[in-house]
């Protein structure tokens, strides 16, 4: 049983949305497999069937600075410290190409676990696009 996550492993272009739909986000088709593309690193993780249950990336310009995204863990294998692992391993991969700095935004609810994960709560803001 594989539940190691691997760097930049093959994707098919359905899996991440397919993933992204099981934990109730927009699957954002036509974002894959452009996002492969634009990502500095990614990081997989699969059960004993092949099935993409977790992923995540890191983006940037790949010098300095790098911004985590998409932490995503299959509903079914939530709670067994998958999402830990994932956040580690891109962790690690920002270490090992050079990156310092490692920035992400995640909701009120998941301060704990990225503080756990070695992430400092610092002031930030967002911009969206008016609808």
């Amino acid at each position: 049983m594989n539940r190691l996550p691997e760097i930049n492993s093959e994707i098919r272009d359905s899996e991440v949305p397919d993933l992204r739909e099981a934990v109730g986000w927009a699957r954002r088709d036509r974002d894959y497999p452009a996002l492969f593309g634009c990502c500095t690193f990614w990081a997989a993780i699969r059960n004993e069937k092949g099935l993409l249950i977790g992923f995540g990336y890191v983006a940037g310009t790949g010098l300095e600075h790098g911004y985590m995204e998409d932490i995503l863990i299959h509903p079914f294998y939530q709670k067994q410290g998958l999402g830990k692992q994932l956040v580690s391993a891109l962790l690690q991969e920002a270490e090992r190409t050079g990156l310092e700095i490692v920035t992400v935004t995640f909701a009120y609810d998941h301060k704990d676990f990225y503080r756990s994960s070695g992430f400092d709560s610092c002031a930030g803001g967002v911009w969206r696009k008016s609808v």
